[in-house]
């Protein structure tokens, strides 16, 4: 058997809602051949202080720079967040692709991330992991 490839991910969340960040890399890494590795930071693993614009913008980068795919979590925070503008300026500027990940019962998602996705998927695990596959180098 062939060996699987591994997709690296950011997932661009706000540790505001750090529950849907964990539930999603968790949804990720429990599929069956399919390896994913998660290189954003986590709220448990923050940046070490003192956190300036410009040290966050810098690992930000970083993060993003090593990554196959950067995963959005199309909360309607993202609409407000200048941070999620950032991550995907990023994110164009090295050529990642963006998927958008629609969470359960939203009916409405920025259209800075709809404009910005390769594509937009509803909060599936299946519909998530095809997308990875399809879009990831």
């Amino acid at each position: 058997m062939p060996a699987l490839k591994t997709y690296v991910g950011f997932i661009s969340h706000a540790w505001k809602y750090h529950d849907e960040y964990i539930r999603l890399e968790t949804m990720l890494k429990s599929v069956p051949n399919f390896t994913f590795r998660n290189c954003s930071v986590p709220r448990t693993h923050s940046i070490p202080p003192p956190l300036t614009p410009e040290k966050l913008h810098d690992a930000l980068d970083e993060q993003i720079r090593v990554s196959n795919v950067v995963l959005i979590l199309s909360g309607m925070y993202a609409a407000h967040s200048d941070w999620v503008n950032t991550e995907i300026a990023i994110a164009a500027s090295y050529q990642k692709p963006i998927i958008g990940i629609i969470p359960w019962g939203q009916k409405m998602t920025p259209k800075v991330v709809q404009d910005s996705a390769k594509e937009m998927v509803h909060w599936q695990t299946e519909s998530i992991v095809e997308a990875i596959r399809k879009h990831a180098a």
